[in-house]
């Protein structure tokens, strides 16, 4: 049911809305979450056009971020995830779809970066990356940097695209171990997009999971984003 994942959505936007408002992005106001997440509670028919693109898309792309992100791990991991991972696609792409369905409008989900599509000065971007936590940081400040694009842009917000290309350039350097440091505008975005250490702390909060796997990520990424806090 689609109300089944109001909690899961407003985990979801209040993210979205962390990063906005900390860079001072445009937009942030285009989408009351609270009003929407409250509106999703009571059937899919209650969001309005633009609330319902926010929540379809969201929810789109939660489901479509995990297999990808799986590819840049190790690949004994990727395959003991990929089973639990494609079921949750499946749940949200039907969740998503019947939002959309109920208010008219049309989202697409986002199309994330996977290992074989990216170089880096010729070489294939992940050459020289061996240990887990680095595949593992390297893939959310890439993947995490795409899923905000994508979500903002429904959601209203306005990202410019000329910090998005600096981001994704100096990530994928710094995070492949070829630069020792990220300009400050961009190591501010990164820090807020790390902030999902907390979105996966209040779903499995919310949900009841209790799960061992979301403690370990969440360490790293709560990790990362205090390393990437003001010198």
């Amino acid at each position: 049911m689609p109300r089944d994942f109001a909690d899961w959505y407003a985990a979801s936007r209040a993210y979205t809305r962390h990063v906005a408002d900390g860079m001072g992005f445009g937009g942030t106001d285009a989408i009351d979450g609270t009003q929407a997440t409250a509106a999703l509670r009571d059937g899919p028919d209650r969001l309005s056009s633009a609330e319902a693109r926010s929540v379809a898309t969201t929810l789109l792309a939660d489901g479509a971020f995990s297999e990808p992100y799986c590819e840049w791990l190790p690949t004994w991991y990727e395959l003991g995830l990929l089973a639990p991972i494609r079921y949750g696609e499946w749940r949200l792409r039907r969740v998503a779809s019947t939002v959309a369905d109920a208010s008219g409008v049309t989202v697409t989900a986002p199309r994330f970066s996977r290992p074989r599509d990216v170089r880096l000065e010729g070489d294939p971007v992940l050459s020289g990356v061996t240990g887990f936590r680095d595949r593992f940081l390297l893939a959310d400040a890439l993947l995490h940097l795409e899923w905000f694009v994508h979500v903002g842009a429904a959601d209203g917000i306005d990202v410019p695209r000329s910090l998005v290309e600096r981001t994704r350039e100096e990530s994928l350097s710094y995070y492949a171990g070829r630069r020792d440091h990220l300009s400050p505008r961009v190591r501010r975005f990164q820090r807020l997009l790390f902030a999902d250490d907390r979105w996966i702390r209040q779903v499995d909060e919310r949900y009841g999971l209790d799960s061992t796997l979301f403690a370990h990520w969440s360490r790293l990424l709560r990790s990362e984003r205090e390393q990437l806090s003001p010198e």
